[in-house]
């Protein structure tokens, strides 16, 4: 009983300072002031091109690497708030990182002049933190009352 108590902690702990990491890391990202990819277009276009050339489908161009990328940026961020809740409220990491992502892309078309907010970003956003947060619920399940949050793990 007491084994699981640390053990929960011990994730709580990690997967804290590990959101806090990955935190900062997107705020930087999100709040650049120039799009992230300025000064990139022609190494991205090659990128696409030699993938192209070896059989990636040429309906994947910039906008759907573009999207993706979105959803890969939600998934460290959800799966990692997911983390720090109670199993059964895995749902509520995923409505945080959808505000986050709202938040983000308002603050962006407001605030930032050579950015502009986009729904798509926030669509393709909260599909990566549903990602993220059944990961982490598939997580929970897989290891049980080993990965349940302190205060229930001797329940």
């Amino acid at each position: 009983m007491i084994a699981r108590a640390r053990a929960a902690t011990a994730r709580l702990w990690i997967a804290g300072t590990l959101l806090a990491a990955y935190l900062v890391f997107l705020l930087f990202v999100l709040f650049w002031p120039v799009p992230i990819d300025r000064g990139y277009q022609g190494t991205i276009e090659y990128l696409l091109e030699a993938l192209h050339a070896r059989g990636l489908s040429s309906w994947f161009g910039y906008n759907a690497l573009e999207f993706t990328a979105n959803v890969a940026m939600f998934v460290p961020l959800a799966f990692l708030v997911a983390l720090l809740f109670p199993l059964r409220l895995w749902w509520a990491a995923f409505v945080i990182c959808a505000s986050f992502s709202i938040s983000s892309e308002l603050i962006q078309s407001v605030a930032l002049p050579h950015r502009f907010g986009s729904i798509g970003d926030v669509i393709a956003n909260s599909l990566g933190a549903a990602v993220g947060c059944l990961l982490a619920l598939g997580l929970g399940r897989l290891f049980g009352r080993r990965f349940a949050d302190p205060d229930t793990a001797g329940a």
